[in-house]
């Protein structure tokens, strides 16, 4: 039985999707997923996604599997 915590994300499919931080820090709330990291390895599946702050512009690197804990990411912008 899945955890009610976590969702299942396509990563090839996450670029320019919506996501709000559930907990918002220095008014951050909404982003935007501008890239996809491709590895280095043409076979090699994408692992990491990057995320820019609608408010503010500032973007960042991170996993992409962390969009899918919803403690800390909700699909969408609420």
């Amino acid at each position: 039985m899945p955890d009610s915590t976590t969702r299942r994300l396509n990563p090839n499919k996450l670029l320019l999707s919506k996501w709000t931080a559930a907990k918002p820090q220095s008014k951050e709330k909404h982003f935007l997923v501008t890239q996809l990291i491709k590895p280095e390895l043409t076979d090699a599946p994408v692992e990491h996604i990057e995320l820019e702050a609608i408010y503010s512009r500032r973007s960042f690197i991170l996993p992409w599997r962390d969009l899918t804990d919803t403690g800390q990411w909700l699909q969408g912008w609420q």
